[in-house]
């Protein structure tokens, strides 16, 4: 097992973390913080990405049944014992990850985190409490469908991709969770829910040692005898990673999608380009500051424009939507029906501007200070800190570019931003 103290000029307002990682191919990012709390949160890289169409929302569902008991907790117990400390815990599924986290008093946390290793590792899965929780699920999924804004992500998404995962929901379709069984999802966890797969960062009022101690026992714990013997006996080449999946071409001319949704009683119109992901992550840095540029506070140039003097829309954004893989870069706005024209047009003659003419020293200098302030204002917290360690030692393996992030857009100039619009 090693530790590694990671230190960057850049990340001054954040104190260093240290990495540690064990034999069995576990990651622990540790780092006190004096707030009193902490929150540990773990990371998996197992999300809807790594399904095939035939389990599809498989990810998901199981992040409901995961607590649902242990050889050791019974169903229910582990939130009873939570909440009876005065903790908190949630979890979230995306397409290329999925991470439980609790937060806890620093007296609590000795305590209270073999308890959410535990169910994390040894859930149960029982078969009365899958069908219990699949209508929970399929009754997720039609709320889903109610919504607007997700039935027109949907459609987006559709459009997007036309053979990587990031295609389909993360909830997946009702016809596939209507046929999922028991034993389908307890292969599915045994296989991804290895400590070879996962990133434990604990961040609060602890010293550091103290806090890598208590997560690397609570997994030493927690393992049952049949991971033990698949940790020590698979070679690590061996072990679940996300499968290399290629990034599609750009659009090689426009393409048009149109539906009709009676419930609306304004249009959407959504524009989008294929755009690296995080396996390119130097490109999306430029990205980043463009659609902030366009989009990100009343006084940038889609807002002012087309919301707040023509009165064309009632909302507007731009966003750099990175996934592993592929990046999607989407431009969304909401409007009446009879702007849709006009309103597509002039997003257009924006973008050429940005492709012909450089944006001003003042322009990009405010983007820089937002991007800046807001990385700061985004770490104030142990569950900040944790979420953004927990994301970039993920899904890029590399907990630097959590602390470089501002350096990179501090590094842009405006000719760099012309050449990525």
């Amino acid at each position: 097992m090693t530790s590694t103290l990671i230190k960057t000029a850049a990340a001054q307002s954040l104190n260093a973390p240290t990495l540690h990682r064990l034999a069995n191919g576990l990651t622990i990012v540790a780092e006190q913080m004096p707030v009193e709390a902490v929150n540990l949160d773990v990371w998996l890289n197992v999300g809807s990405a790594v399904e095939d169409d035939a389990i599809n929302g498989m990810a998901h569902f199981l992040e409901h049944m995961i607590f649902k008991g242990t050889a050791q907790l019974q169903s229910g117990e582990f939130e009873r014992l939570i909440e009876q400390r005065g903790a908190v815990t949630n979890a979230a599924t995306s397409q290329d990850y999925t991470h439980y986290y609790i937060t806890t008093a620093p007296q609590d946390f000795a305590a209270l985190a073999p308890l959410q290793i535990d169910v994390l590792m040894n859930a149960q899965i029982p078969a009365d409490g899958f069908e219990r929780e699949r209508h929970v699920v399929l009754e997720e999924i039609r709320r889903s469908q109610d919504n607007p804004r997700r039935r027109t992500f949907q459609h987006t998404t559709e459009l997007t991709f036309d053979r990587l995962p990031y295609r389909r929901q993360v909830l997946g379709p009702t016809t596939v969770i209507e046929q999922l069984t028991a034993q389908q999802m307890r292969d599915f966890h045994h296989h991804w829910y290895q400590p070879q797969a996962m990133t434990a960062v604990a961040v609060g009022n602890l010293p550091v040692e103290e806090l890598i101690q208590i997560v690397e026992t609570s997994f030493a714990q927690a393992v049952s005898s049949q991971h033990s013997e698949l940790t020590q006996n698979t070679p690590h080449s061996l072990l679940p990673t996300p499968q290399s999946l290629h990034p599609e071409s750009p659009f090689q001319s426009i393409v048009r999608r149109e539906f009709t949704d009676n419930s609306l009683q304004q249009a959407r119109l959504v524009m989008i380009w294929r755009v690296p992901g995080l396996n390119d992550l130097q490109q999306t840095y430029v990205l980043d500051v463009l659609a902030s540029i366009l989009s990100h506070g009343r006084t940038t140039r889609l807002v002012q424009d087309l919301r707040e003097q023509r009165g064309l829309v009632s909302s507007i954004s731009a966003s750099n939507m990175t996934y592993r893989h592929q990046g999607a870069f989407y431009i969304s706005a909401q409007l009446p029906a009879e702007n849709l024209a006009t309103v597509e047009t002039a997003i257009v003659q924006h973008l050429r501007t940005l492709q012909a003419e450089l944006i001003s020293e003042a322009e990009i200098a405010r983007i820089r200070t937002c991007v800046a302030n807001h990385f700061v204002f985004g770490g104030e917290t142990p569950s900040d800190r944790a979420g953004l360690y927990g994301y970039y030692q993920s899904l890029v393996g590399d907990l630097s570019i959590a602390l470089d992030y501002p350096a990179h857009i501090q590094a842009l100039d405006a000719e760099a931003v012309r050449i990525a619009a």
